[in-house]
């Protein structure tokens, strides 16, 4: 054998040990892509195992003639299809239906920092979304670029309603949510979706991306997450400051712009800089009320009757660190807390159902919250507000007329 032959032969057996190696690669990242998000979803989103609800007829009944929104979701975040009943988590189209869930926001989670908790973040430390990006094979676009984050989560939900029309639609004005009613009121069980942000860090510090975000549906935004960013403090970050120059620059492009305003997040100063300058009432997408249940989660019964008085929504949560429980009887007592506090014309549902958190229920089971709610003698045109009412009447008034 010539010298030529025996180099072509180790060439021969080094590429198929490099294709070899590409190959098992390969397989080890699919696997990791088709088995470790599915697990990550699994352990962050829980509902306590419980025995099947008992409903008593007149409660289904009455439930089934409420209209129902909820304004916090972020069931986008993860590798599920919207369209098919999963086995784990809190929310998709087939389970939406089965609540009567008429009016859906979901928000976009775009940063989250690791070692996560509710009373002091670094705004610097690694971020638990680039990860999960990166693992759920989201476009590299997604990996470095918040505002592609949002847009990519966006996607999916669009995606998703433009494969069921008849069942899903996006809402981005007033006369498509009239329409939503409308159609509702028929008989028709079609779902209307609402997209929001999870903290105004989507914005990467560019206030042009405001009218970005809007062009892509978006129509509610917080202002923060679990830490500090540029527009003020956070509720859970080190600062604990107010808006800051860009914060206020914001504020006045949102109202501008008719976008809602999601002060969830927001450190206790932040909320009140944001109350002086607002032109328009804000919402707490997803929250509890601290005289109801004394967490670092939530912020004083003071600040939430400023919110009310001002024409603001306060949508209540229903994991442990909002409602210091997570049984339907325990969420039933928060609202009729938050309806003596505020009155019920300022109250709604705000679930943070898939925001990594552990619930009594899934949003299949929203009857039982209704039932429980007519228990504690909270009257019918009451529960009507909070469970959906509030929410479409505040949207009729705040949302672009076309």
């Amino acid at each position: 054998m010539t010298s030529s032959s025996i180099n072509n032969s180790r060439i021969k057996r080094r590429m198929k040990k490099l294709m070899i190696g590409i190959a098992i690669l390969a397989a080890i990242l699919i696997g990791i892509r088709s088995v470790v998000p599915t697990h990550i979803d699994k352990s962050r989103n829980h509902v306590m195992q419980h025995q099947p609800y008992k409903l008593s007829n007149s409660s289904k009944s009455f439930h089934q003639s409420l209209f129902i929104g909820d304004w916090h979701s972020d069931s986008t975040l993860w590798n599920r299809n919207l369209l098919e009943k999963a086995n784990h988590g809190h929310m998709d189209l087939p389970r939406l239906k089965t609540g009567n869930v008429a009016l859906q926001m979901f928000t976009t989670t775009t940063k989250s920092p690791r070692n996560q908790n509710y009373n002091n973040n670094d705004a610097n430390s690694l971020d638990n979304i680039t990860l999960l990006a990166i693992v759920q094979g989201w476009p590299f676009r997604t990996w470095f670029n918040l505002t592609e984050r949002a847009i990519y989560q966006a996607a999916k939900l669009k995606n998703a309603i433009k494969n069921s029309p008849s069942s899903f639609t996006l809402i981005t004005n007033r006369q498509e949510l009239a329409a939503l009613i409308n159609a509702r009121e028929q008989g028709n069980e079609i779902v209307g979706a609402m997209l929001g942000t999870e903290g105004s860090h989507a914005l990467e510090g560019n206030i042009d991306n405001i009218k970005k975000l809007y062009d892509e549906g978006f129509r509610m935004m917080s202002l923060q997450h679990f830490f500090d960013n540029r527009l003020g403090g956070s509720l859970h970050g080190r600062s604990n400051a107010g808006l800051t120059a860009f914060g206020r620059e914001v504020i006045q492009a949102l109202n501008a712009q008719s976008i809602i305003i999601d002060v969830s997040h927001s450190s206790p100063q932040a909320v009140s800089d944001v109350l002086s300058i607002s032109t328009s009432p804000i919402v707490v997408s997803h929250t509890g009320l601290y005289g109801f249940c004394p967490s670092a989660r939530n912020i004083s019964d003071t600040l939430m009757k400023e919110i009310a008085a001002k024409g603001g929504i306060i949508a209540l949560g229903y994991w442990p660190a909002a409602a210091c429980d997570t049984s339907p009887q325990q969420i039933a007592k928060q609202i009729a807390y938050g309806i003596d506090l505020v009155g019920a014309q300022h109250i709604s549902l705000g679930s943070d159902f898939d925001g990594a958190v552990t619930t009594g229920i899934d949003t299949s089971e929203l009857a039982i919250i209704t039932q429980e709610l007519l228990k504690l003698e909270v009257s019918t045109s009451d529960i009507k507000r909070v469970m959906g009412e509030n929410m479409k009447n505040f949207l009729l008034k705040q949302l672009p007329e076309k």
